[in-house]
């Protein structure tokens, strides 16, 4: 049986999407990161389609440059960061695990509701895909909001990010080349930065759980 182009982009786009749930069911940071990777090597296939389909030669360097920063570079640092201050797993939520997926079934007929149905006129093949990767969105947000650990917050907004790029790759609002390169590029700096101030974090209170914070005090 022959796939379609537009089912092969509503199966990466259901990798992407799947990938932001199980972000919220994993126990292990290591393999918190894999989920990240998988979500990164399929915006690299989608920045890597367009590339070959309009014959440009600057956004193929652009899917080069996403898939050492997003594919080897962050993960990278995360696994590092695991292995440096011995957090393997994740820290836990403030929601238990039957809450949890049902705000993120909730938060998945939100995207699929009437009040997004407007968003599928900006597609003509793949509206499905399109509400899929806006669940993506909110599920990733509510994993920013849920976790208490620092590095699972990290991995959320990064996961926010792939989210927001498959959205607009399908809705054919990507940004250009020159943009995605300064796009990559602060993310290759944030990633830099928020691993030094976790290594901060780690030698004041030693622990990445965000709550220690929660009482710190102005003297």
């Amino acid at each position: 049986m022959m796939f379609t182009l537009s089912q092969i982009i509503f199966l990466l786009e259901t990798l992407i999407f799947l990938a932001a749930v199980f972000m919220h069911l994993v126990h292990k940071n290591s393999s918190l990161i894999s989920l990240y990777r998988v979500q990164s090597f399929i915006v690299c296939i989608f920045i890597f389609g367009s590339a070959i389909v309009t014959s440009s030669a600057l956004l193929m360097f652009v899917g080069i440059l996403i898939f050492g920063v997003k594919v080897i570079v962050a993960p990278y640092f995360f696994t590092k960061l695991i292995k440096a201050y011995h957090v393997k797993s994740t820290s836990s939520t403030y929601l238990n695990g039957p809450t949890t997926l049902l705000v993120v079934a909730v938060l998945t007929g939100l995207a699929h509701s009437h009040y997004f149905q407007p968003l599928t006129t900006l597609v003509g093949e793949n509206p499905d895909g399109l509400l899929l990767s806006l669940a993506a969105i909110l599920i990733s947000i509510f994993l920013l909001i849920n976790r208490k650990g620092i590095l699972s917050q990290m991995v959320g907004i990064l996961s926010l990010e792939n989210a927001i790029v498959s959205f607009a790759f399908l809705s054919e609002l990507e940004a250009t080349p020159n943009m995605q390169i300064g796009i990559i590029f602060d993310l290759l700096v944030w990633i830099i930065i928020v691993y030094i101030f976790a290594g901060m974090i780690h030698e004041k209170f030693g622990t990445l759980d965000s709550t220690v914070m929660n009482n710190l005090k102005e003297e």
